[in-house]
């Protein structure tokens, strides 16, 4: 009867410099022993408790970084025993698909992952599941972690990837990442039904998703969910098939060729992109493990779907952290880079977003962010290079959870009418990469109506001026869903997009 959850098997990382908790499944009422020990075989903590409702949760006291443990679990004459585990920093890199864009499609990816080696940096994928099935319970008892070495992390987050290494060569110690992610999710899939119902925004999600499946049953979703994916996996092969034979093709011809891809995907109990689906699913399974930090990449998919998405994130933000017994775990956002599909519209969602992400930045604690805006690519919504994505989230990690020197974006604090001009100061110089004259810059008197500025950088001080706005009061950056950027700080990160 006894089942330590798969996050505590061998190889496991566990959280440094904060309680490890270890749980999971043992007989009603047992006694469950803990014990944790180094390579020298010497005890670093043990801690003993009891199945409630066949389940345990032992913690054990905070550890400082190592190597080579051993865990044992023991309940009655049953023993479980966990080896070559480590203590260090452990983070759950969540989101959609840019998060989930595996290292083996990254860029570079094809060349480290045969020769890259860094035993120190580990990940547990967590299986993707929608709904609870006996295929379901035995993919997450067969789930392990796996450590960076020649032929693997081919299916590692290759945000996390690169994170990951970058973090562990600066911290020197081991570094740990959870992979919990879907592609194509929105923020709301992410959270219990509990803490949906808590806002207004997220009630309305679910009310509308219950309305749209209606009264079927698992058995009807998942016929529905068959014939999808059948016209799916045909429209794929078609399109690559032609992609073949015309690798400069755009996504507007390729749709042109073989048709626009059939993406309905029906709506049903089984479905992964219902609301609080796949944290009952996914995030539950890992909880409460210790964190270190959260890495959360995501925003997508709610782009135009909502105005409230500070709301939405806001409350995911503390589920998580409810959930894994710890309200001050380190929240990193990545904020949405630029996109549109070739021959669209601009739709002006994508900077609603953004600056919903920034809001949550501002206002949630120990949160932070950072801003692509230079990392999208034209007509490519899974920009492949991602190793700024990172870099970037471990140099903002590095300021905002460890005290070290770490560099980030660039960003608006206040501005000023003088005149016909209004001044926005920044928190550091900036300069323009291109030697032209800073772009995507609109200012706007009291009617809000915004035009193009004729702007200028001077140091930490953007001035802006437009013949047909006399008297400016209001003024954005980067407020489009794809744009060229040129406006950069000292440290070679763009300045943030804003609204002020």
């Amino acid at each position: 009867m006894l089942k330590v959850a798969p996050i505590f098997t061998d190889g496991a990382v566990l959280c440094r410099r904060k309680e490890i908790r270890i749980f999971g499944e043992a007989e009603e009422g047992a006694e469950v022993r803990c014990e944790l020990r180094d390579e020298k075989d010497r005890q670093l903590a043990r801690g003993c408790g009891q199945s409630i409702g066949g389940q345990f949760l032992i913690c054990l006291p905070a550890q400082e970084a190592a190597e080579g443990c051993t865990l044992t679990v023991e309940a009655g004459n049953e023993r479980f025993r966990a080896g070559d585990l480590a203590v260090g920093e452990v983070f759950l890199a969540g989101g959609q698909s840019n998060m989930e864009l595996e290292l083996r499609n990254a860029d570079g990816g094809k060349e480290l992952i045969p020769v890259h080696s860094d035993p120190q940096v580990r990940y547990f994928n967590v299986p993707k599941r929608a709904y609870f099935c006996g295929e379901a319970e035995e993919a997450f008892r067969n789930a392990r972690w796996r450590k960076v070495a020649p032929g693997s992390a081919e299916d590692m987050s290759a945000v996390a990837y690169f994170f990951a290494v970058k973090l562990r060569r600066e911290l020197d110690v081991p570094v740990g990442i959870i992979d919990c992610y879907w592609g194509g999710t929105s923020v709301t899939a992410w959270m219990n039904r509990d803490w949906l119902c808590r806002t207004a925004e997220g009630k309305r999600y679910l009310d509308e998703y219950e309305q749209k499946a209606g009264n079927k049953d698992l058995e009807q979703y998942l016929k529905e969910e068959a014939a999808f994916q059948a016209g799916v996996d045909a429209w794929n092969e078609k399109a690559e098939k032609y992609r073949a034979e015309h690798p400069q093709a755009t996504g507007a011809e390729v749709n042109a060729a073989v048709g626009h891809c059939p993406w309905c995907p029906p709506a049903g109990p089984g479905s992964p992109y219902r609301p609080a689906a796949l944290f009952d699913t996914m995030v539950a399974r890992v909880a409460p493990a210790g964190l270190n930090g959260i890495l959360f990449y995501q925003g997508e998919e709610d782009a135009g779907r909502t105005d409230q998405y500070d709301v939405l994130l806001t409350a995911m933000a503390d589920c998580w952290r409810t959930a894994f017994r710890d309200n001050g775990i380190p929240f990193l956002i990545v904020q949405l880079p630029m996109w549109i599909d070739a021959g669209a519209k601009d739709t002006f969602t994508w900077p609603v977003i953004r600056l919903a992400q920034a809001k949550v930045r501002d206002t949630l604690k120990n949160c932070a962010m950072v801003s692509l805006p230079d990392q999208g690519e034209y007509d490519n919504i899974h920009p492949t290079d991602k190793k700024p994505v990172g870099d970037r989230l471990c140099e903002l990690a590095k300021a905002e959870i460890y005290g070290l020197p770490g560099k980030r974006s660039p960003r608006a604090v206040n501005k000023q009418t003088d005149g016909d001009a209004l001044s926005v100061i920044l928190d550091m110089p900036v300069r323009t990469a291109d030697g032209k004259a800073p772009a995507l810059l609109e200012i706007a008197g009291d009617d809000g109506c915004f035009v193009p500025a004729e702007a200028e950088a001077d140091g930490a001080v953007l001035r802006l001026k437009a013949a047909d706005v006399p008297h400016p009061s209001h003024a954005r950056y980067a407020w489009t869903d794809y744009g060229t950027v040129n406006l950069f700080g000292e440290n070679e990160l763009p300045l943030e997009p804003f609204r002020m």
